[in-house]
């Protein structure tokens, strides 16, 4: 029987009420005692780093627990976290660049409703996010949520209350669960392999949602305060032109100083392309600029802040973001 390291930080899935609302309390014990069929799946041992609303969890939280599971890598053969429904997507696509080419699963599961909800879907979150990671066929990290299993750099929150609340971007679920059996589509093995943990992050990064008329100066706070920048731009992508170059002047002048830019799109499937319109297509040839392509906001967020760990130049920078890590970027993206 498969030994699985249970990992719990907090979330909805450990909550209970209090005068300010609901507020995780509940420790990670008491959730695998309210699922006792876990115990057929597999040998549970279990550490509770946080018991923090998601809101309030971050990449600090998110590489502390990569050592836990580097720490563990050896003792155990798999690794669920319950973690908080709202940054979740966040941190399955952090930890796909924290550990890399793990053959040992990394599952992120939690809940809409606390576990103490009895018509809720806590327990069968938490059942099949084990039942994922004792399985011979699990690899990599992945969100299991409502009988869906979503590699961590597709899986976005799409819906705010229902159960069905995580949906894998322009790619298709890795397995589905149908009355407890798990069923996978996708063989992920082959793309495992040597196991790499990396330890450092660089936060510094900010997102900018482009709106109709925006006022280009926020760059200039950016360019004095931030690494790097993701823009979430318009369709397929591109800055807009209000019958001056200000938008293009302050890119350049960031990349010029060595903040990374990073242009993606607020559409949510179908990705970017720089290259179809004018409007993208000057900024990517005079500036070459980087474009998200196919990836999710949250992987480019990801990928930015652990390339910038581990870069020294634009260059090398570039070669960490461009090259594929688990299933960020699709073939011809």
């Amino acid at each position: 029987m498969k030994k699985i390291l249970f990992i719990a930080t907090g979330g909805t899935i450990a909550s209970a009420k209090s005068e300010n609302g609901l507020t995780p309390a509940l420790t990670s014990e008491e959730l695998l005692s309210a699922v006792p069929e876990i115990c057929t799946l597999c040998t549970v041992d279990t550490v509770q780093p946080y018991s923090l609303d998601s809101t309030n969890m971050c990449w600090r939280q998110w590489v502390h627990l990569a050592e836990i599971i580097r720490d563990g890598y050896e003792k155990y053969d798999g690794f669920v976290i319950a973690h908080g429904t709202d940054t979740m997507a966040y941190a399955a696509a952090t930890m796909s660049y924290l550990v890399q080419g793990n053959l040992k699963p990394i599952v992120f599961t939690g809940a809409q409703k606390s576990i103490e909800v009895p018509d809720g879907d806590a327990r069968r979150n938490l059942f099949e996010a084990f039942a994922y990671a004792a399985d011979d066929r699990a690899c990599g990290t992945h969100v299991v949520f409502n009988s869906h299993v979503i590699a961590g750099t597709r899986a976005r929150k799409t819906h705010s209350k229902s159960f069905d609340a995580f949906s894998s971007i322009d790619y298709p679920d890795i397995g589905v669960f149908f009355d407890r059996k798990l069923f996978c589509y996708i063989d992920e093995r082959p793309e495992c392999g040597a196991v790499r943990f990396y330890d450092r992050l660089v936060p510094e990064i900010l997102s900018v949602r482009v709106i109709p008329g925006m006022d280009p100066s926020i760059f200039d706070y950016i360019n004095a305060n931030c690494r790097g920048v993701v823009i979430e731009s318009f369709g397929v992508g591109g800055i807009p032109y209000y019958g001056d170059n200000a938008f293009e002047e302050k890119i350049a002048a960031m990349m010029e100083n060595g903040v990374r830019v990073v242009i993606t799109t607020q559409v949510p499937h179908e990705g970017s392309n720089l290259s179809v319109y004018r409007v993208g297509h000057i900024i990517k040839e005079k500036y070459r600029v980087l474009e998200a392509s196919s990836m999710t906001t949250e992987a480019v967020i990801a990928k930015m802040m652990w390339a910038l760990a581990y870069s020294d130049s634009r260059e090398s920078f570039e070669r960490l973001f461009t090259r594929p890590v688990g299933k960020d970027k699709l073939e011809n993206s």
